[in-house]
């Protein structure tokens, strides 16, 4: 859920629910001013009547009274307290039964008392209510409306420059030779915030110059002494003088050299794919690409009796033809020097994916880090960085690769 709209829910539910509160506490205040005002409208009926008593000596007719209906009833009782109360009031000309408001008190009269009650109409004042609770309503829900428009696009207009400067993140790029640079705003935390990432980009950008020259410095700086010793070490291999343990301790320096040279070419090559410095992406056939290169490794599976079997659909992806040689190569060494002899090597491509199966050890191999640097076989030869190269390739076109082992066979899947 997008920031705005975090603060555009919290913000409407607590509105929401400080006017519904709000419109509570107005609805209970206004009944009470208006019941307070009938009970004092009440109070001066009960005193004119006292009034009209004292001064004519007899009771009024309800002829007196406007709208007013006023009961007398003879009683025993010489104190009672005055109450107001609700009750039902009967309208005469309308002739309907609406709701009322009385008072009931004593009056004397020559010695004897009167339950006097008089009933008036709450008509007008409910009335009254409705039209300002309606009011109110109203002005609840054009508040509510309001809050959500400056919500949606006053406060969203106000976010732009954070989400603007979130873009640009995300298309940041440690490669770029531009400098990165953020807009100005009104808002001082977003230039605080913009200032921040560019300094951070700047330090980060001159950390990975400076680390890429050492990469590649310190890998071009290596391949000339491992060229000089592997050179003079072919030439002490052919020397024929060279006794039968000389030649072997030679050949294991070869063979360590060798593989020293290796790894660092796969080294460079990381860093490369990481960093995304090969971008000679073109079209290519992928099941042209894989029928030539089981023709290449056919001679090395025929070494072990390894019979592979492809079912090759059409496929065309856009990637550098380089990346994908030696991601295939590196699957199909992998399949074959890790398979049995008199093994089998299935190669499975549709529109999709891509699926390496072949036999080997009857175990499964650990998912977890299988991927990673410098994983390897106890009985392997290689750098261990074959299957991380594979990864790096994946992750750089977006491509998933996932191991798996079902009937005896290691299946490498790798989907588009």
């Amino acid at each position: 859920m997008k920031l705005w709209a975090h603060y555009n829910k919290a913000s409407t539910i607590i509105t929401i629910s400080v006017l519904l509160a709000g419109a509570v506490i107005y609805y209970f205040a206004i009944n009470y001013i208006a019941q307070q005002q009938l009970n004092r409208d009440l109070t001066e009926e009960f005193e004119e009547v006292e009034d009209y008593v004292k001064l004519n000596g007899q009771l009024p007719k309800q002829a007196d009274f406007d709208e007013d209906q006023t009961t007398f009833l003879k009683t025993s009782k010489d104190t009672l307290k005055t109450r107001y109360f609700d009750t039902a009031y009967s309208d005469p000309k309308e002739k309907k039964t609406e709701a009322g408001r009385a008072v009931r008190g004593l009056v004397s009269l020559k010695g004897q008392h009167y339950l006097t009650t008089i009933t008036i109409s709450r008509e007008g004042t409910e009335y009254l209510i409705q039209i300002i609770g309606a009011i109110t309503l109203a002005l609840m829900v054009g508040l509510l409306i309001i809050l959500f428009i400056t919500n949606r696009y006053i406060l969203n207009g106000l976010w732009r420059p954070f989400y603007d400067t979130l873009n640009a993140l995300k298309t940041f790029n440690i490669s770029d030779s531009n400098t990165f640079h953020l807009k100005n705003n009104k808002v001082d935390e977003f230039n605080d915030l913009n200032h921040v990432v560019e300094t951070m980009s700047l330090r980060v950008k001159t950390d990975y110059v400076n680390l890429k020259h050492f990469t590649e410095n310190a890998s071009h700086e290596m391949l000339t002494p491992l060229a000089v010793i592997t050179t003079k070490l072919d030439t002490l291999i052919q020397d024929e003088t060279l006794k039968p343990e000389q030649f072997e301790q030679i050949n294991d320096i070869y063979s360590a050299a060798s593989k020293l040279s290796r790894l660092n070419q796969s080294l460079l090559l990381l860093v490369k794919i990481e960093n995304k410095l090969l971008d000679d992406a073109e079209e290519l056939s992928l099941d042209g690409l894989i029928s030539q290169k089981t023709r290449q490794f056919n001679e090395l599976a025929q070494s072990k009796d390894i019979r592979i079997n492809e079912h090759l659909g059409e496929k065309n992806i856009t990637a550098s033809k380089y990346l994908i040689d030696i991601l295939l190569n590196n699957l199909f060494s992998n399949a074959i020097r890790h398979n049995s002899n008199d093994g089998w090597l299935i190669i499975t491509l549709t529109t999709d994916k891509l699926i390496f199966q072949n036999t080997g050890c009857e175990k499964p191999l650990d998912a977890d880090i299988l991927f990673e640097r410098f994983q390897k076989g106890q009985k392997s030869e290689g750098t261990g960085l074959g299957l991380t190269i594979v990864k790096n390739i994946c992750n750089l076109y977006y491509w998933d690769i996932n191991y798996s082992f079902e009937h005896s066979m290691h299946t490498f899947t790798i989907k588009f």
